[in-house]
């Protein structure tokens, strides 16, 4: 799993730098961009303009990232050993709270303070109140870049707005597949249908009847987003995933 993430990773983050033509940037900022920073905003973090990042973001990440060690390390110790699927799914949260919200966001706010414009990879996705706003601007901002430019916007060309979208979705469920389902040698598909009913979802939000009954906005449109969310999850990292990649893992970790 490592090894095909950081090979896909590699390649997307070469195709970006070499794809974007800026002018008059120092060296250094090339090799921080290809070496120090996990985003894929290559003209974002060597040209833009960077937002401050307050003492109250600092803490916040600092406090994300403990948890997620607390989860880890602490609390899929504490759940039942009989229960291995939800021990790893423990495990899982607390990987992505340590990686994506903590040491993540804590190197965007180091970038930011020295004056690179490296935003944060999440945007408080649990925030969302669409489908689209989810994918599109709070949750991992750094495959949202790369799939916008590379995928949905050549799509959209293609085959429209609404084939287009449901297109670049199956692509996505596609890559998870190979870097999910080929390293557990099971579950097959699950990734890309949990990606197609992600489509599905943002097409239904959109439509007439949506619109009326309020699917992208409000209240209403956040507990329709954290539905079609938590529902099929368990396609997307399937219990093969979970007892032969995650559990694993966290054994040579000495999480559990």
């Amino acid at each position: 799993m490592w090894t095909l993430s950081f090979v896909i990773y590699l390649g997307c983050k070469w195709l970006t730098w070499r794809r974007t033509a800026v002018r008059d940037v120092p060296a250094w900022k090339h090799a921080a961009y290809l070496l120090a920073w996990p985003g894929l905003d290559a003209a974002g973090f060597l040209e833009g303009t960077p937002a401050r990042c307050r003492s109250s973001e600092w803490r916040a990440a600092a406090g994300k990232l403990t948890a997620g060690i607390a989860l880890l390390f602490a609390v899929a110790r504490l759940l039942p050993a009989g229960r291995p699927y939800f021990v790893g799914w423990a495990g899982m949260i607390g990987m992505v709270l340590i990686l994506h919200f903590g040491v993540f966001h804590l190197l965007s706010c180091w970038w930011r303070r020295v004056g690179v414009a490296a935003r944060p990879l999440m945007n408080r996705p649990l925030t969302s109140t669409s489908v689209s706003e989810f994918w599109g601007r709070r949750w991992n901002t750094a495959f949202r870049d790369l799939t916008y430019r590379f995928l949905f916007r050549p799509c959209t060309s293609w085959f429209g707005p609404r084939l287009g979208v449901f297109a670049g979705f199956l692509f996505s469920g596609a890559v998870h597949d190979l870097v999910i389902s080929v390293p557990a040698q099971g579950g097959y598909g699950g990734p890309t249908i949990f990606f197609a009913v992600q489509g599905a979802a943002m097409m239904m939000e959109r439509s007439r009847l949506g619109r009326r009954i309020g699917l992208g906005s409000g209240l209403p449109g956040w507990l329709f987003t954290m539905l079609m969310l938590a529902a099929p999850a368990g396609l997307l990292f399937h219990r093969p995933f979970v007892q032969r990649v995650i559990l694993p893992f966290m054994r040579a970790l000495g999480a559990v």
